[in-house]
């Protein structure tokens, strides 16, 4: 196959940065579109920044990439992930839980242990990278606690980018190694804090979910912009 098979999945990912996340990549390009190429090829694309989907006042990801969180802290305010096979549906749950959060019952840690809850565990595919950059570090957390900040979030459309999906029609049995899917999440996200101050704002997202069959679905990645 020839790399006009490879330009579908790659034009919807091409932006997705981060050495693990490359890997994902290329494991969903091969399995797509079975193109023995696509590694060298998006193994050789620069890294980027991870642009955060939340908007606390303020707020900038954290300079640093945290690890894993470790068990035992708990998870505050941070819903448990639902048990769905539907990556569409799931996609919309996610979204929530990253667009909102609580400074006043959930502290950072707290907030990562949540999000951890959520990925895969199949370590092949798992980016917890792109997840765990969107938290602002402790200091800035702490004023946002201070400021008593939170959030919360509506959606209102999950739906497969159109390269995703010209890209599965064209190598449809292509899915059933790995079972990622991306999907696109659109909504909105609520700010306030103390003294009566907040604000809102439209958002969007591109999530990599995994949704085996007989199995609940999990996310994989994050991408930094948005795939139509």
């Amino acid at each position: 196959m020839g790399r006009r098979s490879l330009s579908p999945l790659h034009r919807a990912t091409s932006h997705w940065p981060a050495k693990r996340r490359i890997t994902v990549l290329v494991t969903v390009t091969a399995l797509l579109l079975a193109v023995a190429a696509a590694a060298a090829l998006l193994t050789s694309r620069d890294q980027g920044k991870a642009r955060t989907p939340t908007a606390p006042a303020s707020a900038k990801p954290s300079p640093s990439t945290p690890g894993a969180p470790k068990p035992g802290r708990g998870t505050g305010s941070v819903p448990a992930p639902p048990r769905l096979a539907d990556p569409l549906a799931y996609a919309r749950a996610a979204a929530v839980m990253l667009w909102s959060y609580d400074t006043r019952t959930t502290s950072r840690d707290q907030q990562l242990a949540g999000m951890h809850a959520w990925m895969t565990a199949e370590k092949k595919y798992t980016d917890w990278t792109s997840l765990s950059a969107q938290i602002p570090d402790p200091v800035l957390w702490s004023r946002m606690a201070d400021n008593t900040q939170h959030a919360t979030a509506t959606v209102t459309d999950a739906r497969f980018p159109s390269a995703f999906k010209q890209a599965l029609a064209e190598h449809p049995t292509a899915i059933t190694e790995a079972y990622i899917y991306a999907v696109t999440v659109t909504g909105k996200q609520s700010i306030a804090w103390k003294d009566g101050g907040g604000g809102a704002e439209d958002r969007a997202v591109t999530l990599a979910v995994q949704c085996r069959p007989s199995a609940d679905c999990a996310l994989v990645s994050l991408a930094p912009s948005v795939a139509p």
